[in-house]
């Protein structure tokens, strides 16, 4: 199912945002942006969102995600770019205010066991077999 993500907005005040889901949740969950921009209040200046997260090793990272600025990129279109929570998003540069939209998809785990059909006939499992192939005539 597909959530609207509500959003957030980065400030001179409000830093960061941490988007996470309840670690109870066998369900598998991806936040998917959409669009970061500034609005109302912004300087021209430029405000840096980076996107902090774990690698691998589950070491904390910082990856720059957009660079905006009022007079030449007020908003930056992300396509859905998928993250899987928890995840931060910070302002590491500029005071916003920055906005951030998107949607959260939840993937239900279904504990559906793959079964066997042990009742096959011996003629079934002969009709099932593929017949061998013949050379052609000549």
């Amino acid at each position: 199912s597909h959530l609207l993500f509500p959003g957030c907005e980065l400030t001179a005040n409000t830093k960061s945002y941490t988007f996470q889901v309840d670690k109870e949740d066998d369900s598998d969950h991806i936040l998917a942006l959409s669009v970061v921009c500034l609005t109302d209040g912004a300087k021209d200046e430029c405000n840096v969102v980076e996107v902090v997260g774990r690698n691998h090793e589950n070491q904390e990272i910082a990856v720059p995600m957009a660079n905006l600025k009022l007079s030449c990129q007020p908003l930056l279109s992300l396509d859905n770019f998928k993250l899987q929570p928890p995840v931060t998003f910070r302002l590491a540069a500029g005071s916003g205010p920055v906005h951030l939209t998107g949607w959260h998809q939840i993937v239900h785990r279904e504990d559906a066991s793959f079964e066997e059909d042990d009742d096959l006939s011996e003629e079934e499992e002969e009709e099932e077999e593929l017949a061998p192939i013949m050379p052609a005539k000549k």
